[in-house]
């Protein structure tokens, strides 16, 4: 069965390789009429992937140790959905999921009717580059990564899933950024295609015919991140959500990229501009993905999330150097067309500013977390950048993009500002937050420039829903919605980064230690066993000012099988203001427990704001020419 699986992922190589080909030769040629055999190759590619996914699964809910993927992420004690999720936990299932998403996003694209607007020279084109993609994967799969390696004889049982992977958060965390990985294949595939067709007067534009899969790939690529962050924060038991992390880094690269080609989008679409530059940003989304790949499988950097050295690091380098010079030379080819853009007090003018700040800051972090790699050059003992420069750098520039994002909705389009009242409205009350929030005592310049600014874009949303033209236009709320989810996210990360309060205490049972106003009371110890680990849970009850507010219990485990290595589950008592968060360190030969007790203020926003981000701008999905609302900044 599983020689068959693996003939399945040859057979995607040679349909990929085949129709790639036969589409080049027929572009050669100046022919067409083998186009319908060069789109029909996408259902051999998608089907056998998917059967192939479909088969791993299998051997994933059968406990099938002969096959070394399954012996090594699994074991018999694993619960069954942690068990099928399996699928992504390792570099040959991850591979084969995400082609498995590029692949079902084309043959999608293929039957929808911009699809069938498209002339036969720019499908053409579009299938020679998705071919290409396609064939890279299912070479990988074949010849690095073959998920179907098999073992003789197979062990009673597996290794098991790590730990860490344990948790909701990783049942949807990858597979959710893959997905927005491969959704953005098609609007860069489609992008170069047209350039390189001419037909941009004769056919829609790519952007359009494109758009829904440009706004869900970027939808489901934020809810990756986000609940990346949530799984961090859950997990790890450090109290934080972001530690600029390389692989943390490597997939908010791409959603930089991507979030400024939706603005720079935005440009071309209302003014005719910048469509050279929108063609080369939207295919460095997807080398910038393949890039994210390279990080967390090539072992050039260490991280908690990252699979190790492995044989895959030279075919991605190859790869990736090959699409970098494919996205800037293809927009090399077209022609200059447009006028040129408005001044910086135009809306066309921030857009663009807002755009290459996110460029600015997709390039700041790519350098600086490859800058082990880039020091070894002329180091004999190269280091890495701490998380105190990423936050001496990017948090500035964060805070000009919040900044930015109060004033752009309430300029024209060809110059001046619109709705006056509203903006000084708007900017008073982020003043008044900022007086606010500095006379309760939080003082720190950048986080109460970046609150002041979230109040001030949740002012100007407000007042923009408020006209019943704007409540009328499903773009235009999809893009306040993503504006609100921002703010909120935004407020949250000024007062939980900075402002954050913990304390590690030394506890017997019925002692007591306070961090500000909470004080965390040990009830009991509780040690025992589960299946596949032993634990120790501390049973804290938490108070403030003396009132009762809940009971934590933080805990620590040892796994069968995986040696010393101890693991923490927290536990919290969520609140919209402040949230208490426990995590059980360990215990002495006192037997005093060692917990760390962190007040959290408005950690959840980032939760609740990053929600909205991701499910408020479907209603953008409606419109059927553009990309993004007239308030997008």
């Amino acid at each position: 069965m599983y020689v068959f699986a693996y003939s399945l992922q040859l057979l995607a190589l040679l349909a990929a390789a085949g129709g790639g080909a036969l589409a080049l030769v027929q572009l050669w040629q100046n022919r067409d009429d083998a186009l319908h055999l060069v789109e029909r190759a996408h259902l051999i590619v998608s089907a056998s992937l998917l059967l192939a996914s479909a088969l791993l699964l299998h051997a994933l809910y059968w406990h099938d140790f002969s096959v070394q993927y399954v012996a090594s992420y699994t074991d018999r004690i694993l619960p069954v959905f942690y068990r099928l999720t399996a699928f992504w936990a390792g570099q040959p299932g991850s591979m084969l999921f995400w082609a498995l998403t590029v692949a079902l996003s084309g043959s999608i694209f293929a039957c929808t009717r911009a699809h069938k607007k498209l002339s036969a020279p720019t499908r053409l084109w579009y299938w020679g580059f998705f071919y290409s993609v396609m064939a890279f994967f299912a070479l990988i799969l074949t010849s690095w990564s073959n998920p179907f390696l098999l073992q003789t004889p197979a062990p009673p049982d597996g290794n098991g899933l790590n730990p860490l992977l344990q948790n909701p958060g990783m049942i949807f965390h990858p597979p959710l950024l893959f997905i927005g990985y491969g959704g953005f294949a098609v609007p860069s595939c489609l992008a170069l295609a047209q350039t390189l067709s001419g037909r941009a007067g004769q056919e829609d534009a790519w952007f359009r015919l494109s758009r829904p899969f440009i706004l869900l790939a970027w939808l489901f690529l934020t809810a990756g991140i986000v609940l990346g962050a949530w799984w961090a924060y859950m997990e790890l038991g450090w109290g934080g959500y972001w530690a600029w992390d390389p692989v943390e880094n490597a997939s908010l690269i791409p959603w930089l990229v991507a979030t400024a080609a939706l603005h720079t989008l935005i440009v071309e679409d209302r003014r005719r501009k910048l469509g050279r530059v929108n063609v080369a940003i939207m295919a460095l989304v997807t080398v910038s993905a393949f890039f994210a790949t390279y990080l967390v499988r090539s072992g050039v950097i260490d991280s908690v999330h990252a699979f190790g050295d492995s044989n895959v690091g030279t075919p991605l380098t190859v790869f990736i150097l090959t699409g970098l010079f494919t996205s800037l030379w293809v927009p090399l080819t077209a022609p200059r067309q447009g006028q040129p853009l408005d001044g910086l007090d135009s809306r066309e003018g921030f857009l663009t500013i807002v755009a290459w700040t996110l460029l600015a800051l997709a390039a700041i972090i790519l350098t600086a977390t490859m800058w082990p790699v880039l020091s070894a050059l002329w180091a004999d003992a190269p280091r890495g950048l701490d998380a105190r420069f990423y936050n001496r750098v990017c948090l500035p520039l964060g805070v000009l993009l919040t900044s930015m994002m109060v004033v752009c909705p309430w300029l024209g389009w060809g110059g001046g500002v619109r709705g006056k009242k509203r903006l000084l409205a708007a900017l008073s009350g982020a003043g008044l937050a900022a007086g606010v929030i500095w006379g309760l005592g939080y003082q720190k310049p950048l986080a109460l420039a970046g609150a002041a600014s979230a109040v001030g874009i949740l002012l100007s949303a407000l007042f923009l829903l408020a006209d019943r033209a704007v409540r009328g236009q499903p773009a235009t709320l999809g893009a306040l919605g993503a504006h609100i989810g921002l703010a909120l996210m935004a407020l949250g990360i000024a007062f939980s980064g900075p402002y954050t309060r913990d304390n590690e205490m030394s506890l017997l049972q019925g002692d007591s230690d306070s961090v500000g106003e909470y004080t965390a009371t040990l009830l009991e110890l509780e040690e025992g066993r589960r299946p596949g680990y032993d634990y120790i849970a501390a049973r804290l009850q938490i108070a403030r000012n003396g009132k009762n507010l809940g009971i934590v219990v933080p805990e620590r485990r040892l796994y069968d099988k995986f040696g010393s290595m101890q693991f923490s589950e927290v536990d919290v008592i969520p609140g919209l203001g402040n949230e208490v968060y426990a995590s059980l360190l360990g215990m002495d030969e006192k037997r005093r427990v060692v917990v760390k007790v962190s007040v959290e203020p408005l950690v959840n926003w980032l939760w609740i704001g990053g929600t909205i981000m991701c499910l408020v701008p479907l209603m953008g999905l409606r419109r059927r020419a553009g990309v993004g609302g007239s308030t997008e900044a």
